[in-house]
C-alpha cells in the first residue's frame, strides 16, 4: 500500500491534468455512473471541530472503483500554521478490494476543487473574461488562481482577505508565478468590474451583495459548504443563473441556496443544471452575454476518488 504526502500529491497531480480529469468526473456523476451518499458529518458536542466522511464508487474505464475521503476540520488550525482541513483519501484495488493507496486529502481537495471551478469557468464564463477577483487568500484562493490561469487569459487579478497581511502574502506568492495581483481594501472594491469571481472564504454570513457584481460576470462560489454558512446575499443568488456540482448536495448542504429558498426569493427550479449536464450537452449553459452565472461548489466524493486513483497510478508508474 502506498502512503503519499502532500508533496507527492502536488508533484503527481498537475493542475492541467486535474482539470481534464474533473471534467470527466462531473460527466460521470451526471450520467449516473457514480454511487455516493451525502457526506456524513460528525460534530461532537465537546469538540470545536468535525469529522466528515465521503465514500464513493465510480463506474467506467480508468480511475474507477471504490474510494473514501475522511477529513477533520479544526477551526484553530490556520492560526497554528496548519490547513483547516486535515485528512486522507483512500482508494482500493478495483479487482481485490485491497487498499491501494492512502494520500494527503488536503492536497487532493485543494487541487480538485479549483480544477472543477476551472471547468465551470471554461464552459460558463464569457470567452473573453479575464478580470479576476479572489475573495480569500488561503489554500483555495491560491489553487483557484493557478487553475483559472489555465482556462482564461487573466488581464487583472485582485485579492481581498479579512486580514490584509494575508492578502499581501498572497500578492508576493503570486509574483512567484509571474502574476501581478492587486490587494483590494474591501470586497466591493475587489468586485468592481470583475467578470470572474472566486469566493473561497470561511464566511458564515454573506459578504457579497448583488449590486457589487458586474452584469455578465461568472462566480465560482466555493466557501459556505455547510447548510448554515453562506458567502452571498440572497439577492445575489436570486439574480444569477445557478449551476451546481450536484442537485442533491446543493439542496441539502448549501446555505447559499437554502437561505433564499427559505425566504421565498427562489424556488427549486432556480438551479439550471448540474455542471456535468452542461458538459454532456444536456443543457446549453450561459443564456447570454449579460447573464450572471454562478457555479456553487459543494465538493463531491467522486472528485476525490477519481483524483486518488490518478495519483496512485502515477505513483505506481513512477516506481515501476
Amino acid at each position: 500500500m502506498l502512503f503519499l504526502d502532500e508533496h507527492d500529491v502536488h508533484r503527481l497531480y498537475p493542475v492541467d491534468a486535474a482539470i481534464d480529469l474533473m471534467a470527466e468526473a462531473m460527466r460521470r456523476y451526471s450520467a449516473g455512473q457514480v454511487s455516493q451518499p451525502l457526506r456524513t458529518i460528525l460534530r461532537p458536542p465537546t469538540e470545536t471541530g468535525l469529522l466528515g466522511t465521503m465514500p464513493c464508487h465510480v463506474a467506467g474505464d480508468g480511475h474507477a472503483g471504490f474510494g473514501l475521503k475522511a477529513m477533520v476540520l479544526k477551526p484553530e488550525n490556520p492560526a497554528r500554521g496548519l490547513d483547516l482541513h486535515i485528512g486522507v483519501v483512500m482508494v482500493f484495488d478495483p479487482d481485490t478490494g485491497r487498499p491501494l493507496a492512502v494520500m494527503d486529502a488536503g492536497a487532493i481537495t485543494a487541487t480538485r476543487t479549483a480544477a472543477v471551478s476551472a471547468v465551470a469557468t471554461d464552459v460558463l464564463a464569457p470567452p473573453d473574461a479575464g478580470d479576476l477577483a479572489v475573495l480569500g487568500s488561503g489554500v483555495q484562493g491560491r489553487s483557484h488562481l493557478r487553475a483559472l490561469a489555465v482556462v482564461r487569459k487573466l488581464r487583472r487579478v485582485r485579492v481581498w482577505s479579512r486580514t490584509r497581511a494575508h492578502a499581501e502574502d498572497y500578492r508576493t506568492w503570486a509574483e512567484g508565478l509571474g502574476i501581478d495581483v492587486e490587494v483590494a481594501p474591501d470586497v466591493r472594491s475587489a468586485l468592481a468590474g470583475a467578470d470572474l469571481v472566486c469566493t473561497t472564504t470561511a464566511a458564515r454570513e454573506p459578504i457579497v451583495e448583488a449590486d457589487w457584481v458586474a452584469p455578465g460576470a461568472h462566480l465560482n462560489v466555493v466557501g459556505g459548504s455547510f447548510a448554515d454558512a453562506r458567502e452571498l446575499s440572497s439577492e445575489t443568488v436570486a439574480g444569477a443563473a445557478v449551476f451546481v456540482d450536484s442537485r442533491e448536495s446543493a439542496a441539502a448542504e448549501s446555505g447559499d441556496l437554502r437561505a433564499p429558498l427559505a425566504e421565498g426569493l427562489i424556488g427549486p427550479e432556480h438551479v439550471r443544471a448540474e455542471l456535468g449536464e452542461v458538459l454532456l450537452g444536456r443543457h446549453p449553459g450561459r443564456g447570454g452575454p449579460d447573464e450572471t452565472t454562478l457555479y456553487k461548489s459543494l465538493g463531491l466524493a467522486v472528485q476525490d476518488t477519481m483524483s486518488g486513483f490518478y495519483v496512485a497510478r502515477a505513483a505506481l508508474e513512477e516506481t515501476s
